[in-house]
């Protein structure tokens, strides 16, 4: 008999428990370790900071849907793991072992990377969506801005690895102050790393520049590309803007009234612990903390562990006057999800990891009264499909979606989500790439 324990219960761990409780025998134990007793879905957070959604929409328990599918949840936070002697310490001082150990923590926020950066919360002076709560604390603030309006800056700074929703709360931003008829009253300008708008850390997908631009113009955006945020004040950013050698041609100081920027990520807080010595990483994480793994979604020192989602390392899909991440998308972490169920299926009946998942990327960015949808098979190129489309139909597809994600993980369902649903309505039915 095996213990199993995923740290982690977001959009991958929690699919990732119910797959192993599903694929393994009854006699396995499966424990979840989670910092908080909820399931945000985190895609909504964007309409959550504009008030289209209230937290309790997106939200829900943790521990009762765990428990009915015979699965122990524990509401705690992982400080320490000791990997040499299979064990990992919670904030209660008490350690739990483990056979196997799966790491879905998500990342940290690098909010103290930059000055001023990061929400009220944090001692900053921007908003965030990357968290239910911190997009809770943004609409607040968002109904203040809209009594007295002025100008927005959004985006993404430099290392961040997650586009799509600084793209979205653009928009949705941008469709909410034209329904609330203050549009005219808000300046706005996006800020992001990326060599050209559209790039989003995956070198363009089909001609996603030339629609991201496009959309840009028609709503009035303005952008910075190539820029590299020094300091964040109260009510005014400082952004330097290089050019394709990397050499700065322009500093800008940016008025705001209203500021989100996603930050770059790092391993969480006991990951990036285990990054010794210095600037050099370690065995099992690089040096943000991020988890190696090998083409089995193993780590290469302990076969024994395995990860998942945004916490794993990936190198960038290519070289960028400033620091651009690549990000990891849902298809792609549900391919991990199953990779690594049936890998630890075959650990257990004594034969070697044999699955790999498929590094697909397939993206629907909302975009308030419309959307685009992204699709890249594999991530990296060159690929065997790329294309971007927009309409009204991506809007609706990610509501939907948003729907269906949540009702099948309160009932427990560890069907493959994304490529139920989301590939079928796209018409894609090839997801077997090499990476």
């Amino acid at each position: 008999m095996a213990t199993i324990v995923v740290v982690g219960s977001s959009t991958g761990g929690l699919p990732m428990a119910y797959d192993v409780r599903k694929h393994l025998g009854k006699e396995h134990t499966i424990k979840v370790v989670n910092a908080i007793d909820e399931f945000n879905f985190v895609p909504s957070n964007p309409w959550v900071a504009v008030g289209w959604r209230k937290p309790e929409d997106i939200s829900f328990k943790l521990e009762p849907h765990l428990t009915r599918k015979g699965i122990e949840f524990y509401h705690q936070t992982v400080t320490k793991l000791d990997a040499p002697n299979n064990k990992i310490t919670l904030d209660d001082g008490s350690e739990m072992d483990y056979d196997y150990l799966i790491l879905a923590t998500g990342p940290a926020l690098a909010f103290e990377e930059i000055e001023g950066f990061g929400p009220k919360s944090h001692g900053g002076n921007t908003v965030s969506v990357c968290t239910t709560p911190h997009a809770t604390e943004a609409f607040e603030q968002w109904e203040e801005f809209c009594e007295n309006p002025g100008p927005i800056v959004v985006g993404a700074v430099q290392g961040a690895s997650c586009y799509g929703p600084a793209y979205e709360f653009a928009m949705i931003m941008e469709t909410d102050l034209r329904k609330r008829k203050i549009r005219s009253q808000v300046p706005m300008t996006f800020v992001t790393s990326e060599p050209y708008i559209g790039h989003l850390g995956l070198g363009g997908v089909g001609d996603s520049k030339g629609l991201m631009e496009t959309e840009m113009r028609n709503r009035h955006i303005n952008w910075i590309c190539n820029a590299k945020v020094t300091k964040i004040e109260d009510g005014k950013m400082y952004v330097d803007e290089h050019n394709n050698k990397g050499d700065v041609i322009d500093q800008h100081e940016l008025p705001f009234k209203y500021s989100m920027m996603l930050p770059a990520f790092k391993g969480s807080k006991f990951l990036q612990e285990l990054a010794e010595p210095e600037n050099m990483g370690g065995p099992l994480v690089n040096p943000r903390g991020f988890v190696k793994v090998d083409s089995y979604s193993r780590n290469p020192a302990f076969h024994n562990i395995y990860a998942l989602g945004v916490g794993i390392a990936i190198p960038p899909v290519e070289a960028t006057p400033v620091p651009v991440g690549t990000p990891k998308t849902g298809l792609m972490i549900e391919s991990m999800v199953t990779a690594i169920c049936h890998n630890i299926e075959a650990n257990l009946e004594g034969k070697e990891p044999h699955e790999e998942p498929t590094w697909n990327t397939v993206c629907l960015a909302d975009m308030g009264d419309t959307g685009a949808a992204f699709v890249a098979l594999p991530q990296i190129p060159p690929r065997n499909l790329t294309w971007a489309k927009r309409g009204k139909w991506v809007h609706l597809a990610k509501i939907a979606f948003e729907k269906y994600f949540i009702r099948n993980m309160k009932a427990g369902n560890s069907e493959p989500i994304y490529q139920k649903y989301i590939m079928k309505m796209l018409g894609i039915n090839r997801l077997k790439s090499d990476k």
